[in-house]
């Protein structure tokens, strides 16, 4: 459903707010090690979250990525999503057609708009804080 680039941007996101709820800065490096992502490819994900306000880069010896403590309630998951794949998850065909619409129907359009709309309700009303604090309650988990 999500692109890798948006799934790791998810896991990163969630782990620079449980860092930053305990007032540590993480490099990329320490990211791409607990997501299990190339560093590179996190490193430029990374800056899509910066150049979208969802994450912070502080630069220098002590420096890293960090979220304001107080904004990690505000921040939706859609708000990721969007910032790394765009609004395409509302809008592509459930099969993947170039032409599909309510005018010219792919056989599966009416059903997938419903699993689109639930999907869309869901990341507009989840927000980073309930994430982060499922993971350091235990309630769910980032990696295996």
């Amino acid at each position: 459903m999500f692109s890798k680039a948006c799934e790791y941007g998810i896991k990163a996101t969630i782990f620079i707010a449980i860092n930053s709820y305990d007032g540590r800065r993480v490099s990329p490096k320490e990211i791409s090690k607990e997501i299990d992502s190339p560093t590179a490819f996190t490193a430029k994900i990374l800056q899509d979250l910066v150049r979208h306000h969802i994450i912070k880069s502080v630069k220098g010896a002590y420096g890293g990525f960090e979220i304001d403590k107080d904004t990690i309630s505000k921040i939706k998951l859609a708000q990721i999503v969007n910032a790394i794949d765009g609004d395409q998850i509302y809008k592509g065909c459930g099969l993947g057609l170039q032409s599909c619409n309510e005018a010219h129907p792919c056989p599966v359009h009416d059903k997938f708009k419903l699993v689109r709309d639930d999907l869309k309700f869901m990341l507009e009303h989840t927000s980073l804080e309930e994430l982060a604090l499922n993971i350091t309650s235990g309630a769910s988990f980032l990696k295996i």
